[in-house]
């Protein structure tokens, strides 16, 4: 009788669990499809190979390798160990029961106990991992704060359970086979559960065959437990990653596996890019941007469904870091939550969904006691839902609103558009891209925008600079040069007889400390023989301020401006000692027609080094007209976030500083794809850092613990924001004697001016890729 009421019991809750589980899928898919269109279906092969090497190789979990080994065996034993369940419908009915053609065949069955010890072992790892990293003790410095605790530990004692009830149906079959007299009970069938089931083949056969059944009822009502939880809350993604996670590592931006950064993705109505020449014949109801969740794409919807809430882009946030309210772990989550709370409205008719808003005003509004569970068909919480604006005030905590807003401005305004969060994310979630469509959102459709970026935007309008300086003083960077630099335009017409066009940026051109690096790049390229010219005043900021900060209108003008003007001057080769301008120039200026090679300064003048067209020597005693006094002592190199994490170029700078006789470099604690944001990108260069700490001091705190006495950077905006927190941590005498300079200037620092061997007059110097 206990073994019918087994089988009943079993088949009851499998039947519940499946059913519960299939219906919760198909609202998956009707909930995604409420998303805008996006084409992510080419290559299906590339796509392919990329998500089984990423999802079998584990290689963004990676870089945590014991966090990565224990899940790397957890997730296979997952898909591995289904036949298990598979055998315990089988031992219900009979405890003897083996899988048909595979039976006991050992090589199975060593695999079988291996992954089902390795399940037990890895997940007792991951909860430690997480216990030590518990917020109760990190409090916000844990990668788990604001994670839903009660999913994680329900996911985890499946996993663990599971795990134990195969081990133990292992051990009670080795001691059922030993009883019985099976030729197959030995070691070689049982290499790691013969040493539990050994003391049980004392017992009498239909004692261990009760015991098969309870532990395999106890497996099937773990397993179908699960699924029944999961069904019931789809906004579980600790357990939904398990399914999800394939299809959003497939469906990502690039399918060759390239983290989705660089450039911005050009924003789309109904699936098309915006014809910015054409925008009159726009349909006026179009949303530019996201101010809806239904306003962002499928893909989009399915990344915040697939996120894992495991923190690692909340563990690399400056935002998060500085005390701000922006985790990205937590944008993400509340998106996730706002799309599937709103999800029945949105899949109800236009007429029940103005009938449910009109019932719902009438009763007094979402605050009005004893509302019904339902208006007009649809769940109220939907309706209530529904009328939450998604960007802005919040109340109670911002990064875990109760009410008011989804994302609250603070939030949104607080990244630096770093990709931290999506270098680190282990789904290849897309945060910046989410981010940018709700300030583009803000900015075009609510003009709701922080007030320092009017003047940005006006400056950048007016002048073509970020500081509103005339046009005309462009050039001044050049003065007193022993040489000349030709201009485009005035001492030449095209580019045609140039190795490359020299990229000044507005920061190059304007910025005092960046005239230097402007300087030392122009003299070192004239030193190594390379021929090159500028635009002068003919060339205008790049347009990435404003793009970042949702002024796509702008950042439009000005490309389609600099793209025109860069083809009429023949420019195919560019150098730009600005990452932002390098990754714009080479990213983002193809979306509007303009398709040059860019080189960063560092990448081009590391290849001059190599090839000995220029020659660094040591200087110990001497100064030089780079303003740097020597280049011996140890240095620290600080990472650009648009040079290296959004266009992989790590190499490049340290190889030039490895080059520099006497100088040491010793790097930051978070470096090359960890590195820290200055806290300048995003535009928040031009806006007040009221919350928390700041960003740049938290950097260069970082970079004085090396000891170095320089911190090389390779971006002007980065040394703006490092030398001002340089200034102030030596007003607080730290660090009096360190200095905020460019590679370029230390390498002009190094060079003996007339002992560079000339390049031959045929010689022509090649692209760096």
């Amino acid at each position: 009788m206990l073994q019918v009421l087994a089988i009943v019991v079993a088949a009851l809750v499998t039947l519940a669990a499946v059913a519960l589980f299939v219906r919760t899928i198909a609202g998956f898919v009707a909930q995604f499809r409420l998303g805008q269109p996006a084409q992510r279906t080419d290559a299906p092969g590339v796509r392919t190979v990329t998500m089984l090497r990423e999802v079998l190789g584990h290689t963004r979990m990676a870089r945590k390798p014991w966090v990565a080994v224990a899940h790397w065996v957890v997730m296979v034993s997952f898909g591995l160990l289904f036949l298990t369940l598979v055998t315990a419908y089988g031992q219900l009915v009979d405890p003897h029961f083996v899988l048909p053609l595979i039976g006991h065949f050992w090589p199975y069955e060593w695999l079988t106990e291996l992954f089902g010890w390795g399940a037990v072992v890895g997940i007792a790892g991951l909860i430690v991992v997480r216990q030590r990293q518990h917020p109760r003790s990190l409090g916000r410095r844990s990668r788990f704060w604001g994670s839903t605790f009660w999913q994680a530990y329900v996911v985890e004692l499946v996993i663990l359970g599971v795990g134990v009830c195969i081990v133990a149906l292992r051990a009670l079959e080795y001691a059922l086979g030993r009883v019985t007299g099976e030729a197959w009970a030995t070691a070689l069938h049982f290499p790691l559960t013969a040493w539990l089931g050994a003391p049980l083949d004392g017992l009498s056969a239909g004692t261990l065959e009760g015991a098969i059944i309870a532990v395999a009822l106890a497996k099937i009502l773990i397993s179908m437990a699960w699924m029944i939880i999961i069904a019931r809350t789809p906004t579980m993604g600790v357990a939904w990653h398990r399914f999800l996670a394939f299809f959003n590592i497939w469906f990502r931006r690039h399918p060759d596996g390239a983290t989705s950064l660089g450039a911005v993705q050009p924003i789309a109505v109904g699936g098309e890019p915006v014809d910015f020449e054409n925008i009159e014949e726009l349909d006026e109801d179009a949303a530019l941007g996201v101010g809806k969740v239904e306003d962002f794409t499928w893909k989009g919807l399915l990344d915040f469904s697939t996120c894992t809430e495991c923190g690692r882009c909340q563990e690399q946030c400056p935002a998060w870091h500085t005390d701000k309210p922006l985790s990205p772990k937590m944008l993400v989550k509340n998106l996730r939550d706002q799309h599937h709370a709103v999800a029945p409205w949105l899949l109800a008719g236009q007429e029940h969904r103005d009938a449910a808003a009109q019932a719902l005003e009438a009763a007094g509004g979402a605050d009005a006691e004893n509302l019904p569970e339902e208006l007009h068909g649809i769940p109220t919480g939907a309706v209530v839902a529904a009328q939450r604006p998604l960007v802005g005030e919040t109340e109670g905590d911002p990064t875990v609103p109760d009410g008011g807003g989804v994302i609250d401005p603070d939030v949104l305004w607080s990244c630096t558009t770093c990709g931290a969060c999506v270098e680190q994310c282990p789904v290849d979630i897309e945060h910046v891209d989410a981010i940018v469509d709700m300030r583009r959102y803000q900015n075009l459709i609510e003009s709701a925008f922080p007030h320092e970026l009017g003047g940005l935007f006006k400056n950048l309008e007016n002048k073509g600079n970020p500081w509103g300086m005339n046009a005309r003083l462009r050039m001044d960077w050049a003065k007193d040069l022993d040489f000349d630099i030709p201009v485009v335009g005035e001492d030449l017409e095209n580019l045609a007889e140039m190795d490359y066009l020299f990229w000044v940026g507005c920061a190059g051109a304007f910025e005092d400390r960046a005239k230097k690096t402007t300087r030392a790049v122009a003299e070192l390229l004239h030193t190594a023989g390379v021929s090159f010219a500028v635009l002068g005043d003919g060339e205008s900021c790049t347009g990435d301020p404003a793009r970042r900060s949702g002024n796509e209108f702008l950042f439009q003008m000005l490309a389609m401006q600099n793209v025109e003007v860069l083809n009429e001057v023949e420019a195919t080769r560019i150098v730009v000692t600005c990452a932002h301008c390098f990754n714009t120039l080479k990213n983002e200026y193809p979306q509007v027609g303009g398709r040059f090679e860019v080189v960063h300064h560092t990448q081009l003048l590391n290849r001059l080094v190599r090839e000995k067209r220029l020659t660094p020597v040591s200087r110990p005693d001497s100064a030089d007209t780079s303003g740097v006094a020597s280049t011996a002592g140890t240095v620290t190199y600080h990472d650009p976030c648009y040079l290296g994490r959004h266009n992989q170029v790590y190499a490049p700078p340290r190889e030039l500083l490895g080059a520099l006789p006497g100088v040491e470099l010793t790097e930051m604690p978070r470096h090359a794809e960890k590195s820290f944001c200055c806290g300048a990108g995003g535009a928040r260069m031009w806006m007040e850092e009221k919350l928390g700490t700041r960003i740049n001091l938290n950097r260069t705190e970082e970079a004085l613990g090396t000891g170095a006495d320089r911190i090389a950077i390779g971006c002007p905006f980065c040394r703006v924001m490092l030398s001002d927190g340089l200034t102030q941590k030596q007003a607080e005498g730290a660090g009096e004697d360190v200095e905020v300079v460019d590679v370029a200037q230390m390498l002009l620092a190094a060079v003996r001016r007339g002992e560079t061997p000339e390049p031959a007059e045929e010689a022509e110097s090649e692209p760096v890729s």
